[in-house]
């Protein structure tokens, strides 16, 4: 099996060769460098100067503006001027698209030009064509002449270069040739990237972006494979395109960010979100600072590889099985959640009102299963009435069992009644007998026996037979360890998979102990990251979100994540870019009041773009898009396909509305809850 890192059990950051942006290292040792983008027009000199002040503030290394063509470029000049006259030093990087004469401009006055490989030079009509080889190599000639003159001078000036690969905007040729796939998105880059060496140039940094974080992943799992068969050693800058706003952007871009950096990848990283760009800059230092955190306590491991192929997404087999009435398990089912209750099995009371509060704010969200956790075997006399308080509710009770829980005594203390339970014990590797115990006490009493294993199980657990098992890593593994919980689920996995057991894995985010209660942020960046990373490779039958004791935040955000990482959708989705001097409108505000007139449609993805630069592209698995197509005036997508031009951005709601309605994906939303 390729392989793109040295141990997908372990983090061990990749090495990559050092690139300056002006006076910023990137790559080598140094940390994860934060960067963001401004949203200004960049011929309002003044308004980009100031945001660019506010980033550099708020901590933001290597500042991007766009030039969309020549004058914009030229307004870099006065830019870099009027910011290192305001006492700043960061390196401004110029974005460019599609004009070779606006990035011989720019380069004259940034550190960095990022440019385009998709755009750049080449075409994109979206016109099926055959290329022959010798057709292709010609357009490669063509590239090779339109690209040189900016490598020569950046080579010249001491600049460096980004080869950023969108997967919205690639090449008609790439296209015919390689299809929407991670494989078309890295040949672009790399067809540029030999370019550039042809002329001995190397301070070039690589990205590979897509609005669907398990595009990005493969994409940039794949590149580096192909940068290892020729001994390529360029860094990388992470981000997830088109990302959104609020909750769902930060957990996209945790997602596919924090996988490959917890696979050791990535050396700079861009959080897009559709807000003020400063917002991005504390969800990136805290990316950075969690991963650094465990790079720095990162072990030599040998090479080793696992079963799950790293850049085609497959689900992991399970064996199908129903628990309770409803609640489905299977390869062919979206993962569960199973939501924590702040309560004891005695608390009964309490819980009813919890719930009975709880429930109108989680119609399209429900609880399908509550976990209790059992202190002591008394509790064990409420386990009925607790059911009768949840049974509306959820499909499933599960119920973690202490280690100071006998499981001898507990067999002689539960209720003879067919109740929905799991019970969930932690075994070590040896503890071969103990486990058959509990598998024979799961039996007895008809419940669900979710075992909680380590990565390095013995055979003797992992061979033994036991219907309807769920499995799911011991207690002490947490995502803050060197011991890398995601590694341990993967390993986990695939010693389930070497002895042939379909068991369903249930993806747990459990607290860490701590002087002070992590912020929401960190929470919500710790679930995306290890459930995320693992959904997005095909593990997960299970989730839940341990870490917060109310109830709809910890189940609301377990949906939200299984949304981010396409394993189950529970709402609408948007895909929003996070708007640059490009941008057409108010991409934050449309984007909101879009929101609230669509945001009830549940399976229905709405694509937001400000321009057309990645608009038809990352909109080619959305069912509807809303382009910025020219100044005030609108163009609607129906997939790839422009069905209305030059839209008055007043009517242009209504008409997204009509548009919706004549697809036949149209529902009232439902009257507010008081």
């Amino acid at each position: 099996m390729e392989s793109y890192c040295p141990s997908r059990y372990a983090t061990i950051r990749r090495s990559s060769r050092e690139v300056f942006v002006g006076g910023i290292a990137v790559g080598g040792d140094n940390p994860i460098r934060i960067q963001s983008m401004t949203t200004t027009n960049t011929q309002d000199v003044e308004a980009t100067v100031k945001q660019s002040i506010a980033l550099a503030e708020a901590g933001c290394e290597i500042i991007r503006v766009t030039a969309p063509n020549k004058k914009a470029a030229q307004a870099l000049k006065d830019i870099r001027s009027q910011f290192r006259a305001a006492g700043f030093e960061q390196p401004l990087v110029a974005d460019i698209h599609f004009l070779p004469s606006a990035a011989m401009e720019a380069v004259e006055h940034v550190d960095k030009v990022r440019v385009n490989p998709g755009n750049y030079a080449d075409n994109k009509k979206f016109v099926i064509r055959e290329y022959s080889d010798s057709q292709y190599n010609e357009e490669l000639q063509r590239l090779h002449d339109e690209f040189s003159p900016l490598v020569k001078r950046a080579k010249e000036l001491g600049r460096s270069l980004r080869i950023g690969t969108n997967h919205g905007s690639l090449s008609d040729r790439i296209m015919n040739r390689y299809g929407d796939t991670p494989l078309g998105m890295v040949e672009s880059a790399l067809e540029f990237l030999r370019i550039a060496e042809t002329h001995g140039f190397q301070d070039i940094i690589l990205s590979m972006k897509a609005s669907n974080p398990k595009v990005m992943i493969a994409a940039y799992r794949l590149l580096v494979d192909r940068m290892d068969d020729e001994n390529m050693r360029y860094p990388l800058h992470l981000g997830v395109t088109e990302a959104g706003d609020g909750e769902d952007g930060r957990i996209k871009s945790a997602i596919g960010i924090g996988s490959l950096l917890m696979d050791g990848l990535g050396d700079t990283i861009r959080v897009s979100l559709t807000e003020d760009p400063v917002y991005e800059i504390p969800v990136a230092q805290a990316l950075a600072q969690k991963v650094m955190a465990n790079w720095n306590h990162a072990v030599t491991v040998q090479p080793e590889t696992d079963s799950i192929h790293p850049y085609d997404y497959q689900r992991r087999p399970v064996h199908p099985a129903t628990i309770g009435s409803t609640l489905k398990l299977g390869s062919e089912e979206p993962p569960s959640v199973i939501t924590p209750s702040p309560f004891s099995l005695n608390e009964i009371e309490a819980l009813k009102d919890a719930l009975d509060e709880a429930a109108p704010k989680i119609v399209d969200t429900p609880f399908e299963g509550l976990l209790f956790k059992l202190g002591d075997l008394s509790e064990l006399e409420s386990i009925a009435p607790a059911w009768e308080a949840i049974q509306s509710q959820a499909a499933l009770m599960a119920i973690e069992l202490g280690d100071s829980i006998d499981l001898e005594t507990l067999s002689r203390s539960l209720p003879h009644s067919k109740i929905p339970i799991a019970l969930i014990r932690d075994f070590e590797s040896a503890a071969f007998n103990e486990y058959k115990r509990f598998l024979r006490v799961c039996s007895d009493f008809g419940a669900i026996p979710i075992a909680g294993l380590g990565p390095d199980v013995g055979d003797g657990i992992c061979s033994e037979p036991a219907p309807n098992l769920i499995v799911t890593l011991r207690s002490d593994f947490d995502i803050h360890s060197p011991k890398h919980e995601i590694g341990a689920y993967r390993k986990l996995a695939e010693r389930l998979s070497r002895w042939r057991s379909h068991a369903p894995i249930w993806i747990r985010n459990r607290p860490t102990a701590s002087q002070e209660p992590p912020s929401f942020l960190s929470r919500l960046l710790d679930a995306s990251i290890l459930t995320g990373s693992l959904l997005c490779d095909g593990l997960g039958d299970l989730v839940s979100i341990e870490t917060d004791d109310d109830l709809v935040r910890s189940t609301r955000l377990a949906y939200n994540v299984l949304q981010g990482a396409g394993a189950r959708i529970s709402k609408t989705e948007f895909v929003a870019c996070p708007s640059c001097g490009r941008t057409l409108f108010d991409l934050q505000s449309t984007t909101q009041r879009i929101r609230e007139k669509t945001g009830h449609l549940k399976g229905v993805k709405i694509a937001i773009m400000g321009c057309i630069v990645n608009g038809p592209g990352e909109m080619a698995d959305a069912d509807f898009g809303y382009v910025g197509g020219a100044p005030a005036k609108i163009n609607l997508y129906v997939g790839k396909e422009c069905v209305e031009y030059n839209i008055p951005q007043a009517e242009a709601d209504d008409r997204l509305i009509e548009l919706i309605k004549s697809h036949d994906k149209w529902t009232d939303p439902k009257p507010a809850t008081v």
